[in-house]
């Protein structure tokens, strides 16, 4: 059951590898195992999303499944269309020297950053609005993944530690 719980955790958008990899080590997980297990399932975050955003928006925007190209009036919503083309091609001016300059690696770091809002849900967004390749965001999404992980797990290994000094142990003499 513990093991479901992490991969739960690992795999929501709040939490992700953030709230698997301390739940799993809180419950005598260890480290070597509860970093790679809930690396793996927040990585297949990025397919998912991928696949997730692919879909909906082709059915909202009403593209077609082969080309991507917008389909007449009859497909789609015209209220998400607009919003979307409004959103997106600010998104895409905005930030388009700097997804030139760093492009995937820019997606990795935003990932590996363990702080809320900057896992692998947020970066396949962000990198799906602004027109990245599909490899390269799972590519920079796993490796942000790994890294954040390693974080995390660091982490909770000196936190975990650190509280050793405030446990009393007997001395025998």
């Amino acid at each position: 059951m513990i093991y479901v719980l992490t991969a739960i955790l690992s795999l929501a958008p709040i939490s992700e590898l953030r709230g698997g990899i301390p739940y799993a080590m809180a419950h005598n997980i260890p480290w070597y195992i509860a970093w790679p297990f809930a690396a793996a399932i927040n990585a297949l975050v990025a397919p998912l999303c991928w696949l997730f955003l692919s879909t909906v928006h082709r059915l909202f925007y009403g593209a077609s499944a082969k080309s991507g190209e917008a389909l007449p009036v009859q497909g789609g919503f015209g209220w998400y269309r607009k919003i979307f083309d409004t959103f997106v091609e600010r998104a895409r001016e905005k930030l388009h020297k700097n997804v030139e300059k760093w492009g995937a690696l820019g997606i990795a770091v935003f990932v590996a950053i363990p702080l809320p809002i900057t896992g692998a849900w947020t970066g396949t967004l962000g990198a799906w609005v602004l027109g990245l390749s599909k490899k390269k965001t799972l590519f920079a999404v796993i490796l942000g993944v790994i890294t954040a992980g390693a974080i995390v797990t660091t982490v909770m290994l000196l936190g975990l530690s650190a509280f050793n000094i405030f446990v009393k142990t007997s001395i025998s003499l």
